[in-house]
């Protein structure tokens, strides 16, 4: 019997004993207190039918708010995954730092390619006499542009290939390493003698660098010559007309090799110097105020191994600007040290510590409190 019979036979007055009616989610508010059948029920003869179809509701699902509880918990699924909190994690920490130390990065940037003053406070001066404080965060918009993506894949390209070389080398222990042949003879190559953090470091720099390069050639330009180029757009369009696609990668070839042993040695000494003092201090993770020493250490002891690179990289990268580039890194090297001797090789290094130390320092502490906050679920397993 269908809905609309029982509504007659109620309209009627009389009692009808109803044999089955089923519904998907009734609610029926005047049988047994009320609740909810799937099932079919019975009624007896002395039912009154009318009251029960007074009472009966039907409810369909609110399937807009399923939908929006269900994008809720895929959106923090997502950022729960290990990967992307590591990335995003990266992202936010290099944010954070470079609006706070974007003065020092300035100023260490003018006197590594020899803009103005030699001096960090004379060169601070310059800056304000000539720009006004905002001078000190000139070509900021393109750091923040550039840090975002660099941090986020640095990082998180570190922590992926730490882990992926960890658990490929446990596997070699267990099932020996890769072999090569050459003819008959059979080379084991000895994989498992590689440093996991080393490898992860390598890798950090060079995927950071090749994404991210024109932007650091649009960043230098900004900096060292405001007037030649105002803005970012305009300083990619002279660029491109002038040199094309390969002029937003100029230097690349040098900021590679840079890049390669700063970016190695600042990982491995952050990893080594973390594990040994909570080894011997007996502690799972650090505070902040150690998080901020030891990325200090790290980044001024790779800063200071690699930094004549650094010096010939930018002497390459800006030398257009002055007319007078040199041909690659090691004439880059040699012009530096024919006009100013070892201590040219060093120049702005005082200016690159006060900016290396607090930016790593700090970059780590918001990097571990960014992945404790994404990441807790999976760093307490």
């Amino acid at each position: 019997m269908g809905m609309e019979d029982v509504a007659r036979a109620a309209g009627g007055g009389k009692k009808l004993a109803l044999a089955s009616v089923g519904f998907a989610d009734v609610r029926v508010g005047g049988v047994a207190g009320g609740g909810y059948k799937e099932d079919l029920f019975v009624v007896g003869d002395d039912l009154d039918v009318a009251s029960v179809v007074g009472n009966v509701a039907v409810r369909l699902p609110d399937v807009g708010a399923a939908a929006r509880v269900r994008g809720r918990r895929s959106r923090r699924n997502f950022l729960r995954n290990r990967e992307v909190g590591e990335f995003v994690s990266g992202a936010l920490a290099g944010a954070m730092t470079k609006a706070v130390l974007a003065p020092l990065e300035t100023i260490r940037t003018r006197m590594v390619v020899g803009v103005g003053s030699k001096q960090i406070f004379g060169s601070f001066v310059e800056i304000v006499e000539q720009n006004g404080w905002q001078g000190l965060w000139a070509g900021n918009t393109i750091n923040m542009l550039r840090i975002i993506p660099t941090q986020a894949i640095e990082l998180g390209t570190f922590e992926c290939v730490k882990r992926s070389m960890t658990s490929a080398q446990e596997k070699w222990k267990e099932d020996g390493c890769p072999r090569i042949q050459i003819g008959s003879l059979k080379i084991e190559l000895p994989l498992h003698l590689l440093s996991p953090i080393a490898i992860g470091g390598a890798a950090a720099g060079i995927a950071s660098t090749l994404v991210c390069h024109p932007l650091e050639v649009l960043k230098d330009r900004l900096t060292v010559n405001r007037e030649a180029y105002p803005s970012i757009g305009l300083a990619f369009s002279k660029i491109y007309r002038a040199d094309g696609i390969g002029g937003l990668y100029a230097g690349l070839c040098p900021t590679l090799v840079g890049m390669l042993p700063y970016s190695t040695c600042y990982y491995f000494m952050y990893e080594t110097m973390k594990t040994s003092y909570c080894r011997a201090h007996k502690k799972k993770s650090l505070s902040r105020p150690e998080l901020l020493i030891i990325g200090a250490l790290s980044g001024l002891t790779a800063s200071t191994i690699s930094f004549p690179l650094e010096v010939a990289r930018k002497r390459l990268m800006v030398g257009t600007l002055q007319g007078k580039r040199p041909a690659h890194m090691i004439a880059a090297l040699a012009e530096v040290f024919q006009e100013e001797g070892l201590k040219g090789l060093y120049r702005g290094w005082a200016a690159s510590s006060l900016k290396v130390m607090p930016n790593s320092g700090i970059t780590w502490i918001f990097y571990e409190a960014w992945k404790d906050i994404l990441l807790a679920p999976q760093l307490r397993t």
